[in-house]
Formats: C-alpha cells, sequence, structure tokens
C-alpha cells in the first residue's frame, strides 16, 4: 500500500501571486510538491485578504492557525504531515518548537524568500547614509534570530547564490543545509519574442512592485527626486507609469500628470503592464534575493535598467537584459539610450532570453531538487547528527521560545 505523503506550509501570509514575487515563489513551491503526488495544506496566522489565491481550487486545504496556542500542536500531529515548509523564518520560530515535539521525524524545510537580516543591515547602512558592510551583519538581532532558524531546520531554500555564498563564509553554515533554488519558469513561459509588441509598438517607462517592501518604495522615491527629472527633459512626451500592489498615501501623493510621473496602484494584468513598456526602471538601493520584477521583465521582452543590488545574483556571467548602473546621472543616460536606440534595445531583449533559458528553467532544478528531498528524507537521523549545532539550539533556544508561548497563550486566557 502506498502512504501518502503529506505537505504542511506555514504561511507568513496567504500566496498572493499577482501582488508580490514572494507570493509567486509560493505557488511555484506548490505545483513542485503538488505534482510529486503530495497533499497539500496551507495554514497560517494571517487575516484572509482580498488578493489572496483560492487554495481550494487548487486542491490544497487551506488552514487558519493561532499564535502561541495549543490547538496547533493537536492539529499538527492529528496530520502527520511528512514535510512541514515554513514560509520564511518568522514562521519557523513560532512553530518550529511544536513541530519537532508533535512530528519529530517531520522533514523540516525553510524558504527564505531572501535573507532578511542581509536587507535589513543594507537598508539600516542606507539611511545612515554609509556603506554597508558585511560587519554590519554581525550587530543585527534579526540576524541572529535568522541564521538560528536556518540551523534549526533541515534544509533552507535560497533564491540567491551571493546569499549561500554569504552563508557559508560569514556564518560558517554548512552547504548541505542550504540549497539553491530560484524563481522558476516553464519552457513554455519562454516567450517568442516575434510574438510580443515590437520596440516601436512599446512606448513608456514602468516600474512595478508590492509596496509593502520597503526597497519598492525608495526606489520610487529615488526615481521622483534624482532620476526621472532627468530623463523627463529629454524624453518630454514619455511617462513613467508607477505600478504596486498596496500603495499607501505617501506614494499616491507622488502622482503628478504634469511631470508624466504616474502613480497606478495595482496592475490588474502585471503581463500587460510590462510588455506594452518599452523600459522597465528598477534603481533599487537596497534589499536582497532576486528580484521578480527583473525577471517578469525578461520574460515579458522588456528591457530593464537596475542597480548592481538590482541584479545580484540574477545573471552570472551572462549580459544584462538593459544596463545595470549605480550612479543616478548614468542611470538616467542609459534608461535613455535604451528607450531611444533600437537595436541595443532587441540585443538587451535577447540577453533577457538567454539569461532565462540558462538560469530559470524549472527542468533545469527539479530533478535535482526532488532527488535531494527524498535523500535527506531517507537519511534524516544522520543528516540532524551532522548538524549538531542544530539540535543544540533546538534544545536550548527554543525551550525559551516555547516556555515564551506557553505563557503568553495562559496570560490569554485572562
Amino acid at each position: 500500500m502506498n502512504v501518502i505523503e503529506k505537505l504542511l506550509i506555514i504561511g507568513f501570509v496567504w500566496p498572493e501571486p499577482n501582488s508580490s514575487a514572494a507570493g509567486a515563489r509560493m505557488m511555484q513551491l506548490i505545483s513542485f510538491f503538488k505534482e510529486e503526488g503530495y497533499e497539500i495544506t496551507f495554514a497560517s496566522p494571517a487575516l484572509d485578504s482580498d488578493f489572496m489565491v483560492d487554495l481550494n481550487l487548487l486542491g490544497v486545504e487551506k488552514k487558519g492557525i493561532s499564535l502561541n496556542c495549543a490547538s496547533f500542536d493537536i492539529f499538527v500531529k492529528e496530520l502527520n504531515p511528512t514535510i512541514v515548509l515554513f514560509d520564511r523564518f518568522m514562521m519557523e520560530e513560532q512553530f518550529g518548537w511544536r513541530v519537532a515535539e508533535s512530528c519529530p521525524n517531520a522533514l523540516r524545510l525553510l524558504d527564505t524568500e531572501d535573507l532578511h537580516c542581509l536587507r535589513v543591515a543594507r537598508q539600516k547602512a542606507f539611511k545612515e547614509q554609509r556603506l554597508f558592510e558585511l560587519s554590519d551583519l554581525f550587530y543585527e538581532d534579526v540576524a541572529k534570530r535568522e541564521i538560528a532558524s536556518i540551523l534549526r531546520c533541515d534544509l533552507s531554500l535560497m533564491i540567491s547564490e551571493f546569499e549561500i555564498d554569504l552563508l557559508n563564509a560569514i556564518f560558517k553554515i554548512d552547504g548541505s543545509l542550504l540549497y539553491y533554488l530560484p524563481l522558476l519558469l516553464n519552457v513554455n513561459e519562454i516567450p517568442n519574442l516575434l510574438e510580443l509588441p515590437s520596440f516601436e509598438e512599446r512606448k513608456d517607462f514602468v516600474f512595478i512592485g508590492n509596496f509593502y517592501h520597503e526597497p519598492n518604495w525608495n526606489a520610487v522615491q529615488y526615481l521622483k527626486e534624482s532620476i526621472w527629472p532627468s530623463i523627463k527633459k529629454q524624453l518630454p512626451e514619455a511617462v513613467l507609469n508607477i505600478y504596486g500592489a498596496y500603495p499607501s498615501q505617501k506614494v499616491v501623493q507622488l502622482n503628478n500628470d504634469k511631470e508624466g510621473f504616474l502613480i497606478k496602484g495595482r496592475a490588474e494584468n502585471a503581463c500587460d503592464v510590462v510588455k506594452e513598456s518599452r523600459v522597465v526602471l528598477a534603481p533599487l538601493r537596497f534589499g536582497a534575493g532576486i528580484k521578480g520584477k527583473l525577471l517578469e521583465a525578461m520574460q515579458f521582452g522588456t528591457p530593464s535598467v537596475t542597480t548592481s543590488i538590482g541584479a545580484e545574483s540574477m545573471r552570472a556571467n551572462l549580459d544584462w537584459n538593459g544596463f545595470v548602473e549605480d550612479n543616478s546621472e548614468f542611470f538616467a543616460n542609459k534608461a535613455i539610450e535604451l528607450y531611444q536606440d533600437r537595436n541595443k534595445w532587441i540585443q538587451a531583449q535577447r540577453n533577457g532570453i538567454e539569461i532565462i533559458k540558462n538560469r530559470y528553467l524549472r527542468s533545469l532544478f527539479e530533478d535535482d531538487f526532488k532527488e535531494l528531498i527524498q535523500s535527506v528524507k531517507a537519511n534524516l537521523v544522520q543528516h540532524r547528527m551532522n548538524n549538531f549545532m542544530g539540535e543544540l539550539l533546538h534544545h536550548h533556544t527554543l525551550k525559551s521560545t516555547k516556555y515564551m508561548s506557553k505563557w503568553i497563550e495562559e496570560k490569554n486566557k485572562f
């Protein structure tokens, strides 16, 4: 009799694939495990949102869970999952010890999305108007929490090779605990450039990004203050369309029709918005991970101009899908050049397709990932023995987390 494999995903939020790259990433993981025959339950303490995907239509059971509540212990013990996937380290902090106690034989995976401590440290350095240094990471409480979470898990999924190298070199995390799995595309998602709008059929610039994400809000400010005025001066007929989920009032207030700086809010169809634009602008000054908006630009045949932070870990040694510039004046000039030069624009388009084919096709990763999951599951006891620091953290660190949670649970009864 075949044993039914079960996957429990503990989500930080309910997936919104049309709102963020994190949502799209989660859908890719669900798709992978679904095709492998897993019964999937997606549980989250988050409130429902208007734009969350209908998990039931995907054959995924949806389950609301509570923080600091023993009801989760009963739920997870009855479910008895083969694998538990934590969506970001905060969920592992909250529920990891409960999973370890109730389902000790379940494989514990962490999907980091990006390395939060890197993003936070870079943002802090930026706000202090100084260059980020790797030593900054040692002074961040987020780093201590996140690294501890990585050590406690059996395997962490990383979307950035730069971040894997950083974890290896700076924090001495063993490579057996990390697996490179970037954002992925199927072969049928590689565009035929001849079927996309041509250079002549496209117009204007576009920025797209979820405004809950601080690097996106900062990039829009940067565009408004330092980059777009230079572009608009040389291309007076062009406009910059700013799209993104959850724009706050401070974002909306930047809208200026006269300047051609238009805040459009959530894009009903990101594909149409990007493929109708001639150039994507993404002047990200801090952040981490790889950027869904830039992979999306390649996918829809739209060249981009970004920064070294934006392009980090995305292209290896391949030519970029446009230009990478960190100076605001150079950034604006390259954006204008790409907008006006048809030959460079077409070459940038082709570069983007090569990057997708060589780095983001699902077929490049799925067999290896499948084999790794099976191997770690089959040798879980030895795998954990090899990760003694992780077992030590389970013994000590999570004892404090456990009893703090139990204290909060008791307090909430009054």
